[in-house]
């Protein structure tokens, strides 16, 4: 007799402590099995709406966003010192679920999420830059003003200038210097 050994989930999550407060956070959250979701324009549109909802009741900026067709990008920072980025996530997660209860599988995003908190040494324009451009990147639009998914609900989106920094998140390999004209048109006020 032969018997099945499952084994526990890793634990990804730092302490819950770390979740909490007054901090900015870069989030990524896929839909699972990369379904994609939001390649409709009415669902990515709900799907903001209740994020600008979720960011304003649980004391949340939402300092840049993007969703692409199978994952949402974020850029966050928590405003209080109960503030907490699990709780947002999950929040944002379950009320989209509600809102797509009809037109998707009952669990269309993954389990967890991926999250960096940002230290005193990141530069969160770079950031927000990075999440902007990630539907040029891929080939979806030639200009970041263009794809209709993305912005932001805390600063003047798109007359941010591009840093002269890029930045990249920490599984991927860091990429350091100017952003590339091609990224799309200075953003620069006259």
């Amino acid at each position: 007799m032969y018997r099945m050994f499952i084994a526990p989930r890793k634990q990804i999550r730092l302490p819950p402590d770390e979740y909490l407060g007054i901090s900015i956070s870069f989030v990524t959250i896929c839909s699972e099995h990369r379904i994609p979701i939001f390649h409709h324009a009415s669902r990515g549109n709900i799907a903001i709406a209740a994020l600008r909802d979720v960011s304003r009741s649980l004391q949340f900026l939402v300092h840049a966003f993007c969703l692409m067709p199978d994952h949402v990008h974020l850029l966050v920072e928590g405003t209080t010192p109960g503030s907490d980025l699990v709780r947002f996530v999950a929040r944002w997660k379950q009320q989209t679920g509600y809102l797509f209860r009809h037109d998707l599988p009952k669990r269309f995003w993954q389990r967890r999420f991926y999250d960096h908190i940002l230290r005193s040494g990141d530069d969160s324009d770079s950031v927000a830059w990075y999440i902007w451009m990630n539907p040029v990147r891929r080939g979806m639009v030639a200009e970041v003003h263009q794809y209709p998914f993305s912005g932001s609900f805390s600063a003047d989106w798109p007359n941010i200038s591009a840093p002269a920094k890029s930045w990249s998140p920490p599984w991927k390999t860091q990429l350091q210097g100017p952003l590339p004209r091609s990224y799309g048109r200075s953003l620069e006020k006259a």
